[in-house]
């Protein structure tokens, strides 16, 4: 008797993604964390931002599709600098 085998498909946790580490200049409160976490969580392609205001970085996680200038210009199109941390 023949079995049918089906592909399973593949789930988000199968897919490649890529971590970007920012430090952030500019916040002063939990307010601008906040926006900057928002504003990073917007575009198509992230999967999960996080802002950490007392050491003023954020990780992003991305589906590859985005570089860490893409996420740096979100950043200072809000009002805050950042730029790519090593490591």
């Amino acid at each position: 008797m023949a079995q049918a085998t089906a592909a399973l498909p593949q789930t988000a946790d199968d897919a490649p993604t890529a971590t970007i580490q920012l430090a952030i200049g500019g916040m002063t409160c939990a307010a601008c964390s906040a926006r900057i976490e928002k504003v990073l969580s917007r575009p198509p392609g992230v999967l999960r931002a996080s802002v950490n205001l007392p050491l003023e970085t954020a990780v992003v996680e991305t589906d590859g599709s985005l570089s860490a200038d893409d996420i740096e210009h979100k950043v200072a199109a809000s009002g805050y600098s950042a730029s790519e941390r090593s490591g």
